[in-house]
């Protein structure tokens, strides 16, 4: 439901996995339809979600059309016997996200979102040391995310001032802090505080619309359990950083997303100057290991651009299946909404 630019990426990794036949979509819009269609060999063009699910008789819907819409669409789908994947973000809000689980609770249908980072070589190999204590307890998580107002998706965003971005409560944030959020949410414990603030770094455009969105946001969380969070969204820092640094009482660990690589960070275990010197080079060689691994991932065609959604994707499949839990508890979904409200609320408090 929704032809937009993700809809081709849901499609790709959908017929990847091989779970499922894709057989049909929808928009509001005939000419994104009929192009999807022409994209896609096999599907069939509709203009309507709940004509579309009665006539081809459907399992499962994916949702990829803007937020605003998903609390409707999602319960619609849901109450006509599908089973619904969700575009992030979830929901508008907290509440909206409520109603959504509330209806697949009572629907008894599964419902999936893309926090497809969760699910990147690093997020998988952070959850193992979690789970083998490798890190000890966790203190302290430093999370930073780039969105390149050039790129493809920025560019859409700034050439529009009546883009859907721009209807979002926290504007260009609330678009992307799905992705910052859910990688933090399993290490923090409610009630979390939250502060946070932003600017606008860019100059005057001369649009109302367009110099209302700020570009750089900083945030603070701290849970209940003492775990800190500091995070960064910036549109100007280069390199367009996508990292996270996991600190623990036995080990620390740094995650770049983007390079698909997990390392432990340097100790200075000798004294005097060799404890400076030797650390550089193990820190050499444990990026060369996460180069090998790569390299073997993508000889074996493992190391696709959505990689990640492809393994997020075979986890809601099988929980479909009734082969396995939900890969994104609902616990966290709701979380990250409630945490995306008190960003928000935080922007909107006097300084």
């Amino acid at each position: 439901m929704g032809c937009g630019k993700i809809a081709d990426g849901h499609a790709e990794q959908l017929l990847a996995i091989g779970r499922a036949d894709l057989v049909a979509a929808c928009d509001r819009e005939p000419l994104m339809v009929e192009r999807f269609a022409q994209r896609w060999t096999g599907v069939t063009g509709h203009a309507d979600m709940a004509d579309m699910i009665r006539v081809e008789r459907l399992d499962a819907v994916h949702i990829v059309t803007p937020p605003d819409s998903h609390v409707q669409l999602a319960c619609q789908a849901m109450e006509l016997g599908c089973h619904v994947f969700l575009e992030k973000p979830f929901a508008l809000d907290a509440a909206g996200t409520r109603r959504i689980l509330d209806c697949a609770r009572e629907t008894r249908r599964r419902i999936g979102v893309n926090y497809l980072y969760n699910f990147e070589t690093p997020g998988l190999r952070l959850r193992e040391l979690m789970d083998e204590r490798a890190l000890g307890d966790v203190v302290h998580i430093d999370t930073s995310y780039g969105y390149n107002l050039g790129g493809d998706y920025g560019m859409a965003v700034m050439g529009d001032p009546a883009h859907w971005v721009h209807r979002l409560p926290g504007k260009l944030f609330h678009n992307v802090l799905d992705h910052v959020l859910a990688k933090v949410v399993p290490f923090l414990e409610e009630p979390v505080a939250v502060n946070a603030f932003a600017h606008r770094m860019r100059p005057d455009s001369g649009d109302a619309a367009l110099d209302a969105m700020p570009d750089e946001l900083r945030f603070t969380l701290a849970g209940a359990n003492g775990v800190t969070v500091s995070g960064m969204v910036s549109s100007h820092a280069r390199p367009v950083s996508h990292a996270m640094k996991v600190y623990g009482t036995r080990d620390t660990v740094e995650l770049d997303y983007a390079a698909r690589t997990l390392v432990r960070s340097a100790r200075q275990d000798q004294p005097s100057a060799l404890g400076r010197l030797f650390p550089a080079w193990i820190q050499a060689v444990r990026f060369a290991g996460n180069g090998a691994k790569n390299t073997g991932d993508f000889m074996r065609n493992r190391f696709h651009y959505f990689q990640c959604m492809r393994v997020l994707l075979g986890g809601f499949y099988d929980a479909i299946e009734g082969r396995g839990e939900d890969p994104v508890p609902h616990t966290h979904i709701l979380r990250v909404a409630t945490l995306i409200d008190g960003i928000v609320d935080a922007l909107e408090r006097p300084a």
